[in-house]
Parts: structure tokens; sequence; C-alpha cells
């Protein structure tokens, strides 16, 4: 019925080289340079990724409270009221 899907066409003139699945490693050294690598990542670049979030969230909240303080009716003109 014809060829399986990749292998469509016949390309000359290039070779591929394959590794058996069985004869890989999964995650090699996954433990023992991934962590610690992600690790040193994350030290290097926590001063500049921090700073604007903190600022941000700072701006955030003090806009909230004071949209809140706003928003809240002032009880001295009701005074007289009866």
């Amino acid at each position: 019925m014809g060829r399986a899907f990749g292998n469509l066409t016949r390309v000359r003139h290039v070779i591929t080289y394959s590794l058996s699945p069985f004869e890989q490693r999964a995650f090699p050294h996954y433990f023992s340079h991934g962590v610690p690598n992600v690790l040193r990542r994350i030290q290097a670049s926590i001063l500049r990724v921090v700073p604007p979030f903190v600022g941000f969230y700072l701006i955030y909240t003090w806009g909230t409270e004071e949209f809140e303080k706003s928003r809240r009716k002032n009880p001295a003109t009701y005074e007289n009221d009866h």
C-alpha cells in the first residue's frame, strides 16, 4: 500500500544514526548534575527576578488599600442625621 510515514521519500547521501532505547539511560546524572545546576541558575538570577515582583506586589497592595479607602463613606458627613 505504499511506504510508512517517515519513509515517504528516499534521500540519497544522508546518513542517519540511531541508538536503541534499551541502550539509553533515561535520566543520566539527573540528581548529581541536574539539581545542583538548577540551584546555581536560580541563585544567579534571583537578584534580577525577585525585586520587580516585590515592587509590583507592594504597589498592588497599596493601590488596593487606597481603592478600598476611597469607597468608604465619610462618617462625619452623617453625624447630624436622625
